[in-house]
């Protein structure tokens, strides 16, 4: 008689919903580029899944949509214990604290490993400061086996503040995808931009991201704004691009009309192409508020871009002061119009810069690593 064939175990990712985003975006990745025979693995979307689900390459992967309601919603962990009852995970690893407290219901399923991922924070504890959410994620970390940060900074946070065990923490930083960003046909570098919108000689500078307050794309729209009126540099040339959708789009819309910019800014909401988008850009801004590890900013190192960000969480952990790119302080459009107006007037700064970037992604952040190194977590667990 045949021996039925072992299937191999199956890790459950608990989210709060699956849309465009670095954690989402990661989680994407993971799983594409995880051996299919090592794992099998199944995503439990506390809310919903976007369209962003489509980007799952990897076969037999489940996806599950549970359409939590604002606030407190108990049904929800009612049909979570369901699934958790039906589909007996080996690892249940969960990302922040939106699907933090749902390892609670892990611990009626025996056997389970917990897994929990720290991959930033959002406008409500920007600093990790709140005394109420430490104190659950205290309590939970008596049951959780493995941590992992996603930058040094918020290794140090669970460590320090949290007070998680050294020993369960492991730092573990995303990847990029090289050949996607990378190798986009120089022919191509301006053909995704609307018609008229740049000259031959135009520098832009270009962001990628959610717009939503936690990014803080307003200040770099003031910055722009400045930067254009210093003598110093040819303001018929500069070039804004803002890619993304969220919360605030209407509202820097507004912003960019106020301020008269509508030919020289331009905002084409969520978009698909975006290796050949950071293409088209001169300079790379991020100037978030608050950050983990940001995968808008492997991307744009992956595409030999200078970046030019704020100093947040894991940006330091990415950005070599003056030599990938540049480092300023949050919500100060006067040092961020500065920071660019040195760059913009620099072609060869921009391109070493550039390609200083590229060589440390290649070293440093490539997916194969990351990989590598999730596996060697759950092997550890289950072994």
């Amino acid at each position: 008689m045949k021996r039925k064939r072992q299937e191999p175990p199956l890790i459950m990712h608990i989210i709060y919903a699956l849309g465009t985003g670095g954690l989402e975006n990661g989680l994407v990745n993971i799983i594409n580029r995880m051996p299919a025979d090592k794992y099998r693995h199944a995503i439990i979307c506390l809310t919903h899944a976007t369209s962003f689900a489509d980007r799952i390459t990897a076969s037999d992967v489940t996806v599950i949509e549970l359409n939590k309601k604002p606030g407190n919603d108990f049904k929800v962990h009612w049909q979570l214990l369901k699934i958790l009852w039906q589909f007996k995970p080996a690892i249940v690893h969960t990302r922040n604290l939106a699907a933090l407290e749902m390892q609670l219901l892990t611990l009626l399923i025996p056997g389970t490993k917990r897994v929990h991922g720290e991959h930033g924070r959002d406008m409500y504890d920007l600093y990790g400061e709140n005394k109420k959410y430490n104190r659950l994620r205290k309590i939970l970390s008596y049951f959780i086996h493995r941590y992992i940060a996603v930058s040094q900074d918020l290794e140090t946070w669970l460590i320090n503040t949290v007070k998680v065990p050294k020993k369960k923490v492991r730092q573990l930083y995303n990847g990029v995808d090289l050949e996607r960003f990378h190798q986009v046909p120089m022919d191509l570098k301006r053909a995704v931009l609307p018609p008229g919108f740049v000259r031959e000689d135009s520098i832009i500078i270009g962001t990628v991201g959610r717009i939503a307050a936690v990014k803080d794309q307003l200040s770099l729209i003031n910055a722009f704004d400045i930067l254009l009126k210093n003598p110093t540099v040819d303001s018929d040339r500069l070039r804004l691009i803002i890619v993304g959708d969220g919360p605030l789009y209407i509202e820097l819309k507004a912003r960019v009309c106020t301020l008269g910019l509508e030919d020289k800014v331009w905002m084409p909401g969520d978009r698909k192409d975006i290796p050949a988008l950071l293409r088209s850009m001169d300079v790379f801004v991020l100037p978030s508020l608050g950050e983990g590890i940001s995968n808008t900013i492997l991307e744009a190192m992956a595409t030999a871009l200078p970046v030019v960000a704020t100093d947040v969480g894991g940006n330091s952990e990415l950005i070599d002061q003056h030599s990938t790119g540049v480092l300023v302080p949050v919500s100060d459009a006067e040092l961020l119009a500065d920071a660019l107006n040195d760059l913009v007037n620099n072609p060869d700064r921009l391109r070493t810069m550039g390609n200083a970037g590229f060589e440390k992604v290649c070293q440093q952040f490539h997916w194969d690593i990351t990989v590598a190194n999730y596996l060697q977590v759950y092997d550890e667990l289950l072994t």
